[in-house]
């Protein structure tokens, strides 16, 4: 690292080198009864599922610790999404009292739907109601609910759980908010799009499908490359990052709705 000073006592300094990144073996991970158990119900669930009701498309599937709460409705299955998922890692920065709002939330939503619990238990999941009923107070009751069936059964595939780009966008390394619309948008929309620098980001549409306006908004881009220092920039000043169609970004995301034509 060098540095320079001056006589009005500031200094700049600036590396010589990059930065180092230290990876260690993470303790040993087991997979626990309560998570056996969620993930065993959750495939029976999945199997009881016709293939065009599956919230996240066909298998096979990983199971993401995203806040997946099952109720049985008149027409079968159904997932809904916690307001937060508990990790399998950060369960152990949680404070109880708080996972236990999350509870209460599931056991609000569920009993909405009375046949659910019954349908459990035929499934052989019989500590879904205790788990549902029980005050989170401790580090064990927060564990037993991160790995139950109302917090870690979101069935992925693996690479829209662990992907990365350019092959696939893992929920695990890009905001929900963007990675989401991978499964709604259309299929002939590029959502992700490689950047100048080699990094991706993400456009979305700035207008509807046949308006003529070809036009996209940059939603996404890492931190600390000129995209995503512009895209901050945009939001603290109520902006937005629009890119006109002729933009090599724009041609990416449409490309090949513009081939069909």
């Amino acid at each position: 690292m060098t540095s320079g000073s001056s006589s009005t006592g500031t200094h700049v300094e600036s590396e010589d080198h990059p930065w180092s990144v230290y990876i260690s073996d993470h303790p040993q991970r087991t997979e626990s009864h309560w998570f056996t158990e969620a993930k065993r119900t959750a495939h029976k669930i999945l199997a009881d599922s016709g293939q065009d009701r599956l919230p996240y498309g066909p298998g096979p599937w990983e199971m993401h610790h995203g806040g997946s709460l099952w109720v049985r409705t008149a027409n079968g299955w159904q997932m809904y999404l916690a307001r937060a998922g508990i990790e399998w890692s950060t369960q152990f920065c949680a404070d109880p009292v708080k996972v236990d709002r999350l509870r209460r939330d599931a056991l609000t939503l569920i009993t909405a739907f009375p046949t659910t619990l019954s349908a459990l238990a035929d499934l052989g999941y019989d500590e879904a109601e205790q788990i549902l009923n029980e005050e989170i107070k401790d580090a064990d009751g927060v564990a037993r609910y991160t790995d139950s069936l109302f917090n870690s059964c979101v069935p992925l595939t693996k690479a829209d759980h662990q992907g990365i780009l350019p092959k696939a966008a893992g929920e695990h390394h890009y905001p929900w908010p963007v990675k989401s619309a991978d499964f709604f948008r259309r299929d002939d929309f590029q959502l992700w799009v490689t950047l100048p620098d080699g990094t991706h980001g993400a456009v979305t549409p700035l207008a509807p499908r046949g308006s003529g306006d070809g036009r996209v908004r940059l939603v996404f881009a890492r931190h600390g490359t000129p995209q995503g220092d512009a895209i901050a920039t945009a939001q603290r000043e109520h902006r937005a990052i629009i890119l006109p169609p002729e933009h090599p970004l724009a041609r990416q995301a449409f490309a090949r709705q513009t081939a069909t034509r």
